[in-house]
């Protein structure tokens, strides 16, 4: 009887495995909660591959090992402290005293210690797998096992589980591995088989021992097998271990697969299975293998008749299936007892002469033997559980199922037009429609319209295609199963549809591959016979039917894909029982960011989706955030081991087929791994595949441009390429390096900087490092060459690989092993390989944390500019980088507020240097002292910009252009400083100048006081003298004697008198040499006025001769004639301007001589303009009315300042102002006000005026900072000006606005300024009050401070009223203008307590007439908030499109080196260009145009047209602008054109018709949808 306290064995044994699990750290993954493929296929740190490891990173080691085709896995060291944990036991010493009789003893005691009994063993590198096999839920088993097969190792069939206590049949884990090899018959036929392993008819060969055994029956299994490779784990395998507890009662199952070599040990496949432990007490797997076998062999120890052996020998000897016994302990060669039943000793046999007796004995038998094995057959055995039938597999099975059904009865060739027809003919139709929009000639904007409609009406037609059984039942199931249930399913729907056109892919290709030799054995007897074309013919056909026969997930996702293209270009909404096509891109997003490769460019139509794909990465960042991805693009020719290197070195499965010949792109997402994430920037890799690039297969469809194409889009859209060489084949490299070449130099030609590796496979001798030396100075020749060739293509300069893109052959040129280790099938992978993938795999990973990456977002758009630029001829020209244009659209923001910190800076301290100038407290402006008021804001600026661009998500793009701009800040800082100065020291030189002026207006200041003090002191004497009531009189008698004084005083002083216009410009006209007859003439008829805006200056001009050329090309005829003209006239205007400008009229008053020099220099113009070479002559009447419109601009400015200096210093006039002043005086006087209080009265007068300028040069200053930056027009860039302006054009449908913006856009922008700020004011009052205000609190409170302070001074340090007025003057100095001067006769004044009490008085009384302060009366600022806006917002480029006169939207001047460009261009005839010869306008975008087959005549008198393409080469004017083709989507100058049709054929004097005529499509425009196309802006 057993002790209560005895543990079974059952228990023991589950103790031994809770152990196991809890050393390798797989102890919570025992229940429901299991590893997965994410744990795997996320980005995480090195694998340890030389190094020791620890127990508790076993498990994840050799899984991190085994999926980078490491067959060592199994083989992982533990690390030596990890082993001392295992064996606590040190080394005994014996005792020194009896040592030399114990040393014996002691050394060959076999007696275990009580400590050495308990010792832990090393863990049995089988229990590691099978402890994670365990540890793992159904798809990282599946996963695990199909790296297993590929390591050639045998595959788990039957498996006790350790958790359910049942045994488990992994089906599922076996339904990925294919198996390829050669079968040859009795004829020496070879036959080759490459197909799913669990639909192969194998004979199986069962191997199982009864009892102990001394031989291993695995190493045995492995002789016969692979002389080479372990395929079965053996006792004498590395890091075996005596304790195994979870092997016992596995079988294992291997296939032999034949080579069709006569070395091969079987002619045909054969699956040998391997039952572990003692067969007697693991039954149930036992009898399924023997019932299961073709074969039996059966290892003894020896035979005994009577023992439990025994009885399954006898019924193994009844049963017809062929038996080998092969015993350990008996010496007999091997004997066939009885017919199929073979007995064999192992006792003192070779260890090399038993397998091959064996494989004879079996070679025998299986001939002699039909019975076949099939994996499948195992779902029907009872007593054991199949994984595949858990109820989500099941689930995932079933809903794949009905979709197999609709296919099975359908000829493979014939479903995807049958059941996937929108991505067939109409597809390919579209694609092939929308790549001729590029290509178009002639009346270019009519047949885009055409053809825009044409592809409208191809996607009608796709959406009327009802939706197909197969498509509602995919995207259904993807809809409501659950995750895991859509994971088995999509798993399903791969394995089944694989199933499906296994056989007939096989077929055709054996077809291809016949009918490819014999191609190729005429082409080496250089025969160019008919025979040859008509097996080309046939070759073609067969690549069309190979096509047709390609079927997998990717096609129904591309079918997703094309429906809801098909949908969302149509505006129709959704009908009760319509398919909701809106929910697709949330399947496929769904599905991305689980680790499901998506297709990015369909590489049969050769086309993106953008539309799905868009909406795809929509759907993704808005279900993760914006998140940062690396972008790891892959280039490789087709089978040159790309696929196989991205699966052991990411996971990846990309969504290619076995058999196919998928052509495209795919992109998967790969999560970064916790572990690593720190050391990264971002948080997913993005793997951009490459496939069918020079496939052998595709090649009577394929041509070199396809290639460069596809090439070109992967590499563009990578932050690193790959670019996977395979063998050492010179013709093969030289393709793939041409291709890859090309397209890193088109990267380089439009400024994105991808890196690159090279990946060269399959190296012979790998070791030998001189010949690896000699490999990369071989590559660097080639992609030197490659270089050179590809430079003359894309005419640019390069000399060398490395002036390409940065290259180090050093670094980045990878050498990978042979993949084999030995001749496939049976070889296993190289160990080198996995060491060439982890070496790659390190090398990514320190490249990419060296890089932010881009959101996907970024990516998008990316993918977007890339596409749209492929669709083009010229890439090159074509690329338009939007997220770089976005990028620098943000930066002209930030460079428009960092140039306001300086400017508003600057103002302020120009008002208050102003200020000190006027107050005679500052005759010099100092450099040094500007410098010092401007260090905080400059250091503010400056602290800004390196926080923009050190800190920007963007910093990576922006580094190309901070250079740039850190110099124009400076030189927009030092420019200014030199303005402020020079404008300073103007009004200082002014102060200067009317010195003697103001002197005399102070002297007759003081002596109207004096004299108002004396009469005020007269009348009231005489009234207390004669007791009279004067009060009545009072203002009378003041004014009786004001006229007196004032005609007293100013008595020989020069009266300023108004300008005579007419007779000032008759004088200067006359005598610069223009005829007065002629002049008078043009004054009469008036037409002067308005000679900036007519549109046709025929009448001004005589044509010189034209050569007529014949033909119909666009030309700029009249449209260049204006253009100059309306050069000239700008030209005019902004002399004129800056001339009187320049001028101090407002202090120094009129002079003719202004004047004169005005028309003196337009006359010059003029006369340099004549000189110039152009095809026509300006007539008399012309440069008359020209030299009159500039006199007019002239007087506007002229009389206005010279109105400003007369009322200032015309001494009668401004001392008739001082009237009302002096009469207050009087009347205090005479009310015998103290001095104080009249003292105070003066201060406060003039201080009102100083208030009121002070408050609004402040309030200027502020209301422009606030429209700044609030404002929305003015608080964007200079392109989302421009927007504004458009909008305000649209809606105010004035033509005559229109041509003004067309033709002097500066001169409407300013105009839209000043009404924008006079509006802002009006409906912002609120807001513009406070402004108002918070200025006035301000400044009264510095006043009452000033008081204050002056006041105390004076009380504390003793002092009279100079003093007071000294210090009261100093504290404003700043602030304020103050003038003491004249106020000499205040000595008397002693209580400054008074005066402070009727200061402050008169000061409230001040501030409440500031309340009624308005900010609409614009006259009241000395700076208009519209004019610093103006100087602001137009100091920018101003050069216009050669074409249609769009103005360039850098906010830069000076922008060089970038070209000048506009984010949409218009139709250029609204500029004047007709078609030559004719009187058609011409209505094409100019970006349609470089993006088409015609030509234009750049000039009026151009003799040889030029194609648009070429468009930079037609001359300067051309040549510094960059048109990048968009297919004209702006619709709003197509609404204009139609909407002012007539006012532009009466302007220009042409006619919308012929080759002109207005698309019908443009009709249909409103002007709300053109004013809402300005978004795209």
């Amino acid at each position: 009887m057993k002790n209560s306290e005895e543990i079974t064995s059952a228990e023991q044994s589950q103790r031994d495995i809770d152990t196991l699990l809890r050393r390798l750290h797989l102890d919570n993954y025992k229940n429901q909660e299991k590893l997965t493929l994410e744990h795997f296929l996320s980005l995480g740190p090195p694998v340890k591959q030389h190094q020791e490891t620890s127990e508790q990173d076993l498990a994840q080691t050799f899984l991190k090992r085994l999926m980078m085709l490491d067959h060592r896995a199994r083989y992982v060291l533990v690390e030596q402290n990890s082993a001392e944990e295992s064996h606590p036991n040190k080394v005994q010493t014996a005792n020194s005293t009896d040592a030399d009789e114990n040393d014996f003893d002691v050394f060959f005691n076999t007696v275990p210690n009580t400590d050495q009994s308990k010792q832990r063993h090393d863990i049995h590198p089988m229990d590691v797998q099978m402890a994670v096999f365990h540890s793992s839920d159904n798809f990282l088993r599946q996963n695990m096992v199909t790296k297993l097969s590929q390591c050639q190792y045998a595959l788990p069939l039957l498996l006790p589980d350790p958790f359910k206590m049942d045994i488990e049949c992994p089906l599922w884990t076996l339904r990925q591995i294919r198996k390829s090899w050669k079968r040859t018959d009795n004829s020496n036929i070879v036959t080759m088989s490459n197909i799913p392993i669990y639909k192969a008819e194998t004979p199986m060969v069962s191997f199982f021992r009864l009892g102990s055994n001394s031989s291993s029956k695995s190493q045995l299994m492995n002789a016969l097998i692979s002389d080479r490779h372990n395929t079965f784990f053996h006792r004498n395998c590395p890091g075996n271990s005596k304790s195994r507890y979870l092997m016992d009662g596995v079988a294992e199952i291997a296939w032999y697969c034949p080579a069709g070599k006569p070395t091969d040990a079987f002619s045909d496949c054969i699956a040998f299975c391997n039952l572990h432990g003692d067969a007697l007490t693991h039954e149930k797997q036992r009898d399924i293998l023997i019932e299961k076998a073709s074969v039996n062999v059966v290892l003894l120890p020896t035979v005994e008749k009577g023992d439990k052996s025994s009885t399954i020998i006898s019924a193994l000897l009844k049963s017809p299936t062929p038996l080998i016994c092969l015993i350990a302990d008996n010496d007999s060669a091997a004997i066939q007892k009885k017919p199929g039943k073979y007995m064999m000793g192992l006792k003192d046999k070779s260890q090399s002469d038993v397998p091959e007796e064996l494989k004879k004995i079996l070679r025998k038998m299986l001939s002699a033997q039909d019975v076949t094995f099939k994996l499948e057959t195992m779902a029907d055995v009872p007593g054991i559980r199949v994984d595949e039938n858990d109820g989500v597999c099941l689930k995932g099975k079933s809903s794949a199922s009905e979709i197999l059904k609709l296919l099975q009865i359908m000829d493979i060739s014939k479903i995807k037009e049958t059941f996937l027809q929108c991505q067939g003919q109409f597809w390919h139709e579209w694609c092939n429609k929308n790549k001729e929009m590029y290509h178009l000639r002639g009346q270019i904007e009519k047949q885009k319209c055409q053809k825009q409609q044409e592809l409208k009406e191809i996607r009608q037609k796709q959406h009327q295609i009802p939706s197909s059984p197969l498509m509602q039942l995919f995207t259904e199931n993807l809809q409501k199963l659950s995750s895991n249930e859509k994971m088995y399913f999509l798993k399903w729907t791969g394995i089944l549809l694989d199933d499906l056109s296994t056989d007939d892919l096989s077929a055709i290709l054996q077809q291809y591959d016949s009918k490819w030799c014999e191609v190729l054995a005429l082409r080496k007897k250089h025969e160019k016979s008919d025979q040859l074309k008509n097996l080309q013919i046939e070759l073609e056909e067969i690549s069309t039917k190979l096509q047709s026969a390609t079927f997998g997930l990717e096609h129904i996702f591309r079918e997703m894909g094309q429906l809801y293209e098909a949908a969302a270009s149509l505006t129709n909404k959704i009908k009760r029982g319509q398919t909701n096509w809106s929910i697709y891109p949330e399947l496929a997003a769904e599905l991305m960011i689980s680790g499901q490769p998506m297709e990015l460019l369909d590489g049969d139509a050769g086309h993106v989706p953008l539309t799905w794909i868009s909406s795809v990465f929509d759907v993704v960042i808005k279900k993760l955030g914006d998140k940062r991805v690396f972008v790891l693009s892959v280039l490789g020719i087709q089978s040159s081991g790309k696929s196989t290197m991205l699966n052991a070195m990411f996971g990846l499965q990309f969504a290619v087929s076995a058999g196919r010949c998928t052509r495209g792109a795919f992109m998967q997402l790969v999560k970064v791994s916790a572990e690593i994430q720190k050391d990264f920037k971002f948080d997913y890799v993005l793997v951009v595949d490459t496939e069918g690039l020079r496939a052998l297969e595709l090649e009577g469809s394929t041509n070199l441009h396809h290639d460069n194409e596809l090439a070109t889009f992967v590499i563009g859209l990578g932050n690193l390429t790959l670019v996977n060489i395979f063998g050492e084949n010179a013709a093969e490299m030289q393709d793939i390096l041409q291709i890859a070449v090309q397209a890193f130099m088109r990267m380089k030609k439009v400024k994105l900087s991808p890196s690159c590796v090279f990946v060269h496979q399959n190296v012979t001798e790998i070791a030998a490092g001189e010949k690896n030396m000699e490999g990369r100075r071989r590559l660097q020749e080639k992609l030197d060459k490659m270089a050179q060739l590809a430079a003359k293509e894309e005419v640019c300069d390069a000399e060398c690989f490395s002036d390409v893109i940065a290259f180090d052959v050093q670094e980045d040129v990878k050498y990978f092993a042979q993949l084999w280790e030995g001749g496939p099938p049976m070889a296993p992978p190289n160990p080198g390989y996995s060491e060439s993938i982890q070496e790659l795999k390190n090398t990514i990973l320190s490249k990419a944390s060296k890089s932010n990456g881009m959101t996907l977002s970024q990516f998008k758009n990316r993918i977007l500019d890339l596409w749209n630029a492929l669709l083009n001829e010229h890439f090159v020209f074509s690329f338009k980088n939007t997220l770089e244009i976005a990028v620098y659209r943000k930066l002209e923001v930030q460079y428009g507020n960092w140039t306001w910190m300086l400017r508003e800076a600057l103002l302020n301290i120009e008002n208050q240097l102003h200020n000190r100038i006027e107050n005679e407290k500052l005759d010099k402006v100092d450099h040094s002292y500007l410098i010092k008021e401007m260090t905080t804001s400059h250091k503010e600026v400056e602290t800004a910009m390196k926080t923009y661009f050190d800190e920007n998500e963007d910093k990576e793009m922006l580094a190309q252009w901070r250079g740039r701009f850190e110099s124009k800040i400076k030189e927009f800082h030092d420019e200014q400083m030199k303005g402020v100065k020079r404008k300073l020291e103007e009004v200082i030189q002014q102060k200067k100048a009317r010195k003697k002026l103001d002197d005399k207006k102070t002297e007759f200041e003081n002596k109207l006081l004096q004299k108002s003090k004396e009469l005020a002191c007269e009348l009231r004497d005489k009234a207390k003298n004669e007791g009279l009531e004067l009060d009545l009189v009072v203002e009378r008698h003041f004014n009786s004697v004001w006229d007196v004084w004032v005609n007293e005083l100013t008595k020989g002083t020069e009266q300023i008198k108004d300008i005579d216009i007419e007779e000032e410009e008759c004088c200067v006209l006359t005598d610069l040499g223009i005829d007065s007859s002629l002049m008078q003439e043009c004054k009469d008829s008036g037409k002067y006025k308005k000679i900036s805006t007519i549109g046709n200056y025929i009448d001004y001009v005589t044509l010189t001769k034209h050569q007529h050329l014949g033909d119909k090309s666009e030309q700029s005829e009249d449209r260049e004639r204006e253009t100059k003209i309306q050069d000239l006239i700008s030209d005019a205007e902004n002399v004129t301007m800056d001339i009187i400008k320049s001028k101090s009229v407002a202090t120094r008053g009129y002079n003719r001589t202004y004047l004169h020099e005005v028309v003196k220099t337009v006359k010059e113009k003029l006369k340099d303009s004549e000189s110039r070479k152009k095809p026509f002559v300006l007539k008399n009447e012309f440069k008359v009315d020209l030299l009159l419109y500039v006199c007019d601009i002239a007087w506007n400015q002229l009389l206005k300042s010279h109105r400003n200096f007369r009322n200032n210093n015309d001494a009668l006039i401004y001392l008739k102002s001082k009237k009302k002043q002096y009469y207050s005086i009087f009347v205090s006087y005479y009310k015998n006000h103290s001095s104080a209080a009249v003292l105070a009265e003066l201060i406060s007068g003039q201080l009102e005026t100083s208030i009121v300028e002070a408050v609004y040069n402040k309030t200027a200053i502020d209301l422009a900072g606030e429209m700044k930056s609030s404002f929305p027009p003015f608080s964007g860039n200079k392109v989302n000006l421009e927007k504004h302006i458009l909008q305000s054009l649209a809606e105010e449908e004035d033509f005559e606005k229109y041509m003004e913006y067309i033709k002097r856009p500066r001169k409407l922008v300013e105009g839209f300024i000043k009404k924008a700020v006079k509006e802002y004011i009006f409906t912002q009052h609120g807001k513009v009050d406070s402004i108002l205000k918070k200025n006035v609190t301000s400044t009264m409170q510095l006043l009452s401070q000033a008081v204050h302070s002056a006041t105390e001074k004076v009380k504390s340090q003793g002092g009279n009223t100079d003093v007071w007025l000294k210090e009261f003057s100093r504290l404003l100095k700043d602030q304020l203008k103050f003038n003491t001067n004249c106020w000499k006769n205040f000595s008397d004044i002693d209580k400054f307590d008074f005066l402070k009490e009727e200061l402050d008085k008169g000061l409230e009384a001040v501030s409440e007439k500031m309340g009624g302060l308005s900010v609409s009366r614009r006259e009241g600022f000395s700076v208009r908030p519209d004019e610093i806006l103006i100087v602001q917002l137009c100091s920018s480029c101003w050069a216009q499109c050669p074409f249609c006169n769009a103005i360039c939207t850098n906010t830069l001047e000076d922008h060089s080196p970038d070209d000048h460009c506009v984010p949409f261009h218009r139709p250029y005839g609204i500029s004047g260009w007709h078609y030559r010869d004719t009187v058609e306008f011409s209505v094409n975008f100019c970006t349609t145009s470089v993006a088409s087959d015609g030509q234009f005549y750049p000039h009026r008198d151009s003799e040889q047209s030029i194609p648009f393409k070429l468009y930079k080469t037609a001359g300067p004017e051309y040549a510094n602008w960059e048109i990048t083709p968009d297919a004209s989507k702006l619709i709003y100058w197509k609404w204009f054109v139609c909407r002012f049709q007539r006012e532009l054929e009466e302007h220009y004097g042409l006619k919308f018709q012929g080759l002109g005529e207005i698309p019908s499509e443009w009709k249909s425009h409103t002007k709300e949808k053109a004013i809402k196309s300005l978004e795209n802006m």
